[in-house]
């Protein structure tokens, strides 16, 4: 094998450690980090729930002694500033690593190339940019937040077969069957928050929840609704005091409503109105502002809808069914009011799989 080869090989691994991280350690990106002897693994560490330990860290303290001499495999540039954990460049440096593989440069002002700078001047020897379209796909919502101020978004969309999400009578349970439904917790647990817009807030009164994988440190919750017009002694106003609530609302909440929601628990974002509705552009503005990275919308279709006009959707998740509802069922999407077919978002396919009885099929947003 080829030292190129035995560098991205240990990097693949590095970023299936990182990815351990997702969804538990916003507002910190989720980085992973191998140490090898040779062939040999001394020492591995992600980023820990609430960020920290960092991901560096965690692998030099499994590894001891034996980190010195080693080569070090890490998804992100090792911070070089002083937060509330020392620098991970300089412990790295302490350890007597001896070399340095690197898949993305951090564009944190705060690092930004400093981390790298100082691994060299110590004498290390620094190599970047192995698997770095991988990394910057991990990191997405990390890098977004930071150039755009806004996390990054994923949309789920379980339909039928003619694009359904209920029947006319509102019936929807189940439309896909349980691996499906069992895969969306696992996607769930992956990103910082859920969101559901407040007409499915009122349907379908969701938990939100992760189920079905232990106990797992729960994504927000965060509904969008003008009004707050959600039923109370639901499952989410019942469950805020235990799992985060964040609801964005318009400015003419009625005070009331709102004061009943903060009483039990719920935070409360204040976003402005645009076309007659919240602007989904501000939503996602003020999720980041709070350090979310990586937001998983399940609906409901006008939320779904005013997101794709907004240009705000980076990956899209479909679960299809094989059965069909027909014309008079609840179509997935609101109107998007397009003229041409030149003003449709489109999105490039990057993975399709049989998942139980059903279709899935992830799209990524066009370069």
């Amino acid at each position: 094998m080829t030292r190129k080869e035995t560098d991205e090989r240990f990097m693949r691994l590095a970023l299936s450690l990182g990815r351990r991280g997702m969804g538990n350690c916003w507002p910190n990106p989720a980085v992973g980090c191998v140490l090898t002897q040779g062939d040999v693994i001394v020492g591995r560490g992600w980023t820990q729930p609430g960020g920290r330990p960092h991901a560096e860290p965690t692998a030099l303290a499994q590894a001891g002694r034996a980190a010195a001499g080693a080569t070090a495999y890490v998804t992100l540039e090792p911070c070089a500033h002083f937060g509330k954990t020392p620098p991970c460049a300089d412990a790295l440096i302490s350890a007597g690593v001896a070399r340095m593989v690197i898949a993305a440069t951090d564009t944190d002002p705060r690092v930004a190339g400093q981390g790298i700078a100082r691994l060299r001047d110590a004498g290390i020897e620094v190599l970047t940019g192995v698997c770095e379209a991988e990394a910057l796909q991990d990191l997405k919502g990390f890098f977004l937040r930071l150039a755009e101020g806004r996390p990054m978004l994923t949309l789920k969309l379980a339909s039928s077969f003619d694009g359904k999400i209920a029947t006319a009578s509102g019936e929807s349970q189940w439309i896909t069957g349980p691996a499906a439904r069992h895969h969306v917790h696992g996607l769930r647990h992956s990103h910082d928050a859920v969101m559901v817009g407040g007409g499915t807030a009122r349907a379908d009164d969701p938990s939100l929840t992760v189920r079905g994988f232990g106990v797992v440190r729960q994504p927000v919750r965060v509904v969008v609704s003008r009004r707050l017009s959600m039923p109370l002694g639901g499952n989410l106003w019942n469950t805020a005091k235990d799992v985060p609530v964040w609801l964005c609302h318009g400015p003419d909440v009625s005070e009331e409503v709102a004061e009943a929601w903060q009483a039990q628990g719920a935070e409360l974002i204040e976003c402005h109105l645009e076309g007659g509705g919240i602007s989904v552009a501000g939503v996602m503005q003020a999720l980041g502002a709070k350090g979310l990275t990586r937001v998983f919308c399940e609906g409901g279709g006008s939320l779904a809808a005013s997101l794709l006009a907004a240009d705000m959707v980076d990956d899209l998740v479909g679960y299809t069914a094989g059965l069909a509802i027909g014309s008079e069922g609840q179509p997935s999407l609101g109107p998007l009011g397009l003229g041409a077919l030149s003003e449709a978002p489109r999105f490039d396919l990057v993975e399709h799989r049989r998942i139980g009885p059903d279709l899935l099929h992830r799209w990524r947003r066009r370069a």
